[in-house]
């Protein structure tokens, strides 16, 4: 029963953070192009792959604990359905070149800050194993 509360309190956590970020209003601002989304989905793929890389190499979550920030916070924070509205939306206004930067830059960038984030991660860990 733990989990799931962790789980909902980080979801809600992840959403305002998420809607936060969005009232910031950088779509609108510069473009119609969605460079915030594009910014909370990289950050969220460099934190989901950081926290989970630590929590398996050196640091102990809670099993609770590590849901509620990966799964409620960062599942609540990031946002793929946003992602796919806005491409198609892009596609739509026939911005076609702006659709492909939009997905090929939110598929390549989300990799690289994954696999930041495991190095992030690692570098840490080797930085304890030394000490």
């Amino acid at each position: 029963m733990k989990k799931y509360i962790f789980v909902a309190l980080g979801g809600m956590l992840g959403a305002l953070a998420r809607f936060g970020i969005k009232q910031i209003g950088t779509a609108t601002a510069i473009s119609s192009f969605p460079f915030d989304t594009l910014l909370i989905n990289i950050i969220g793929s460099l934190l989901l792959a950081f926290i989970l890389t630590l929590s398996i190499e050196t640091i102990y979550l809670q099993q609770d604990l590590k849901a509620g920030i990966t799964v409620g916070f960062l599942g609540g924070f990031t946002t793929f359905s946003t992602f796919c509205k806005e491409a198609v939306v892009l596609m739509m206004q026939q911005q076609y070149m702006g659709a492909i930067a939009y997905i090929v830059l939110s598929a390549g960038l989300g990799l690289i800050a994954a696999y930041a984030g495991m190095g992030w991660a690692k570098k840490i860990t080797q930085k304890k194993v030394r000490q």
